[in-house]
């Protein structure tokens, strides 16, 4: 299955809860998808179903593939630890979700692309792989000669939130991982377990 390149908001219609960050269309229309989505009496959801439903979800917000999210999963159970815990803890470290983190790009989706055209640079290195681990300690930033477009200045200048376990420069426009970020520092709305239960099966 290719990459999901479609209406964001429909996905996010679809889960019932703005996955990709705030979206005006989304608040218009926060009901079900579809010619009858605000009529129509849905079955209720087997225990399957939720916990599909729950991966479907994480899947779409970190921007992930069936295959990719299957092998991180398998290398979280192999880890210390909860096994739901460390899958977030391994979306949470990748470096397309860092350079979105740190407000260099305004989505997962664009931090993808920032880093897919060589923008982006670990501890120097230009780096163009998405799903590369960053290590704490590491220090993530924009490339020299991309630090003048346009796109990164507008973002750098409208994003505000900084997380805990990033510590951005914002003269040098570069983050250093600090350490893993706690499970509750995290603002997303995920129940990994129901994943956990469903990989259990």
């Amino acid at each position: 299955m290719a990459r999901y390149t479609g209406p964001s908001t429909k996905i996010a219609r679809k889960f019932g809860e703005p996955i990709f960050g705030p979206d005006k269309s989304y608040e218009k229309k926060n009901y079900p998808p579809g010619q009858h989505g605000l009529a129509k009496k849905r079955k209720k959801t087997s225990e399957y179903g939720t916990q599909l439903k729950e991966k479907q979800k994480v899947k779409y917000t970190y921007g992930l593939l069936e295959r990719q999210f299957r092998n991180l999963y398998e290398t979280a159970s192999k880890m210390k630890g909860r096994k739901g815990e460390n899958l977030i803890l391994l979306l949470e470290t990748r470096l397309d979700n860092l350079v979105y983190r740190m407000g260099i790009a305004p989505s997962r989706a664009a931090a993808r692309q920032l880093v897919t055209h060589c923008h982006i640079v670990i501890d120097g290195e230009v780096c163009n792989v998405p799903s590369r681990s960053v290590r704490p300690g590491q220090i993530v930033g924009v490339r020299e000669r991309s630090k003048s477009l346009e796109v990164i200045q507008n973002n750098i200048s409208r994003s505000a939130s900084r997380f805990p376990w990033i510590e951005w420069d914002g003269a040098a426009l570069t983050g250093k991982l600090l350490n893993m970020p706690e499970r509750t520092e995290i603002p997303e709305v995920i129940n990994e377990q129901l994943i956990v239960e469903l990989y259990s099966k």
